[in-house]
């Protein structure tokens, strides 16, 4: 039975979900969540996830929530994409999504999705402050490796790299990052990457009218 995964292509904790189900080589579809138009908020999706947050994974019977806890499930499903270091992979995952994702991800709401008269004062910078201070520590760590835990890649990196594909600015300049800028291409090289756009429903280009445009 295929899986789904629930999804839009503007989330970052989506992507990393999406991109360990590409790279398993796990059967799945992306089922498109409108997020923009409030389909989060439904009592539709809060019946499915009761927080109600993408993404969401289906396979068969088994329905998880939160992107962690859906690679992990992958990487043991296939035995894949632990390294060699199981508790350095962890440490790394969870930096991620304490440090990294977790500033990055409102940030760059904020700042591309929110209009500008209902940004809390001063939140955006503040998150990108603090956003930036953990891309030093993950510059720095990648300054002598290709990958952030050993026997790499691991779902680690795929959770990194979670909002760093984005275009949209959000205080993250590849250039300004050696290492950084280094170790994306080297996820983007690996067998089967997609982008985030190409590889689940939804662009900002979507919603884009004529006057936009």
């Amino acid at each position: 039975m295929t899986a789904q995964l629930w999804c839009f292509g503007e989330s970052g904790n989506a992507y990393k979900a999406a991109l360990t189900l590409q790279m398993t080589g796990h059967d799945w579809d992306p089922v498109y969540v409108d997020f923009f138009n409030g389909e989060t908020r439904t009592d539709e999706f809060r019946a499915l996830n009761d927080m109600g947050e993408v993404p969401v994974f289906r396979d068969d019977t088994l329905t998880l929530s939160q992107s962690a806890v859906i690679q992990m499930y992958l990487a043991d499903t296939h035995d894949m994409f632990w390294g060699t270091d199981r508790n350095e992979t962890l440490r790394w995952l969870m930096f991620d999504n304490h440090k990294v994702s977790a500033q990055a991800g409102p940030a760059r709401f904020l700042l591309n999705f929110l209009p500008q008269n209902k940004r809390p004062a001063g939140a955006a910078e503040f998150l990108q402050g603090r956003m930036l201070a953990a891309l030093k520590v993950l510059d720095a760590h990648l300054a002598d490796r290709d990958w952030v835990a050993p026997g790499g890649p691991t779902i680690a990196d795929f959770a990194l790299c979670g909002y760093l594909f984005y275009p949209e600015p959000f205080g993250f300049e590849r250039a300004e990052w050696t290492h950084i800028n280094r170790w994306l291409d080297g996820i983007a090289a690996l067998p089967g990457w997609k982008h985030p756009y190409d590889l689940m429903p939804g662009n900002p280009s979507d919603r884009a009218t004529e006057e936009d445009i």
